[in-house]
């Protein structure tokens, strides 16, 4: 029988009595959709194709020699939890509507995605979402770009390996338009951090039953089904059983020493003194900088990241409505919206992201992150986040302001934050903080089906 994806139960992905049609599925779908794949060292390679024979036959030799299945992944981890042998490197592609449309599919077929974003790209989107215009972005991604080529790995090595080994079969008639390169950051505890010195990824929908089997779940269901990242790939042989994902890629560039001067000027108006001014900071974000969510304590620390809460009874008085973890999750409505986030850091810094240093000692340019997350939507999901949640100033309660992180657009409305943790008096209203990140340039493309690469 066909897979279903709106299964509300997590998928036992290593069941004895998992059906064929399931297991058809894991070994035809590229890794780090359903469970995210190690990639402390990431190269992004961005090709155009010009000639569709070598095109197909580049992207085949790639998906039949160098690409791991999801079940090969997953048993990989299982393998590895068990002490016996470390995983292989994670190849993923991503193709644009350009790119199908350069590998010989016709207009009509593209129509096939039903997608209305996807078939009409990143650029064309532009003011849907409050990006930059397409002109203002990197030259990289003013250019066509036809596929993206991921490679990642925990270490450095297999990834500048496998790099090499697939540029030098690429044809004469493709070009490298360009790469980027990232690299995991964490924290002294070993988190994942980002720029701006904050845990970042800790609250993901889990697709699989070993994940969501351990995590607490008292007040928060991490579980999603399938129909939240996968659809049926139109152009696999079997589309019944053959899947794939719509990968969202956004160059993010974080000015951190004004956001670092934001958090210091904020924790003055409110008259924050000691570690009391830490929460300045988590009022933009939603979290403490170790990961402990505004909305459960006054204060960081206290264990690992906690996930197991809502915003349910929070009225905005401990974390306000604009906290980043708020408008990107807000928990108690939403879920059919929430993404697999699979970005990564970018960009050398000299100093150290979770330490004290002044904002003068911060980067103000040349960091960031290269986000990318996996739909089943790109309309209902990502830009319907970035629109209607994001960029929203009236978002959940009216006047609460745009996203501090990523929210784009004119950010009118003035705000006020809870001076007091939990009590209901709010500051005096106040204008919004600057933005400090910056897209410069991305693509939406579509992650597909291993049969799919593979018969082309």
């Amino acid at each position: 029988m066909p897979v279903d994806l709106n299964n509300a139960q997590p998928l036992a992905w290593d069941s004895a009595t998992l059906d064929a049609d399931t297991k058809a599925m894991l070994d035809e779908l590229q890794p780090n959709i359903l469970r995210a794949h190690v990639r402390e060292h990431l190269s992004v390679l961005f090709v155009r194709f010009n000639d569709v024979t070598e095109g197909r036959a580049f992207l085949r030799s790639i998906a039949t020699t160098k690409m791991k299945s999801a079940r090969e992944h997953l048993r990989e981890i299982r393998e590895f939890a068990a002490g016996r042998r470390r995983g292989t490197p994670y190849v993923g592609i991503g193709i644009s509507k350009a790119g199908y449309r350069d590998l010989g599919h016709s207009v009509e077929d593209v129509r096939r995605f039903g997608d209305p974003v996807f078939r009409d790209g990143m650029k064309r989107r532009t003011s849907l979402v409050n990006d930059p215009p397409a002109a203002e972005w990197e030259r990289l991604y003013q250019r066509e770009i036809h596929a993206v080529i991921l490679i990642g790995d925990a270490g450095a090595e297999p990834v500048e390996r496998l790099r090499a080994e697939i540029l030098a079969e690429l044809p004469d008639s493709a070009r490298l338009l360009g790469e980027e390169r990232g690299q995991g950051m964490r924290n002294p505890a070993g988190d994942g951090i980002e720029h701006f010195g904050y845990v970042d990824g800790r609250s993901q929908p889990l697709f699989l039953k070993d994940e969501v089997d351990k995590e607490p779940k008292q007040h928060w269901d991490p579980a999603f089904p399938l129909a939240n990242v996968l659809v049926p790939d139109p152009f696999a042989p079997d589309p019944v059983r053959h899947f794939g994902s719509y990968l969202v890629f956004r160059k993010l560039e974080q000015n951190v020493r004004a956001f670092k001067e934001i958090e210091r000027d904020l924790a003055d108006r409110l008259a924050l003194q000691g570690t009391d001014r830490e929460r300045a900071g988590a009022l933009l974000v939603g979290r403490f900088r170790d990961g402990t969510p505004l909305t459960l304590k006054p204060k960081p620390g206290g264990g690992p990241v906690a996930n197991d809460f809502t915003f349910d009874g929070d009225d905005g008085s401990r974390c306000p409505f604009s906290g980043h973890v708020r408008k990107t999750n807000p928990r108690s409505f939403g879920r059919d919206v929430l993404m697999a986030r699979r970005g990564q850091t970018y960009g050398e810094r000299a100093d150290d992201p979770w330490d004290d240093s002044p904002p003068e000692h911060r980067p103000s340019a040349g960091v960031g992150l290269l986000f990318m997350a996996f739909n089943a939507s790109l309309v209902r999901q990502f830009e319907f986040t970035q629109r209607s949640w994001a960029n929203a100033p009236d978002f959940e309660a009216g006047g609460t302001g745009h996203d501090p992180v990523i929210g784009q657009g004119r950010r009118a409305v003035r705000v006020a934050f809870p001076e007091v943790w939990g009590r209901p008096e709010p500051s005096e209203p106040q204008a919004q903080v600057d933005r400090t990140v910056t897209m410069m340039g991305g693509e939406y493309f579509f992650a597909p089906s291993l049969a799919y690469l593979r018969h082309l």
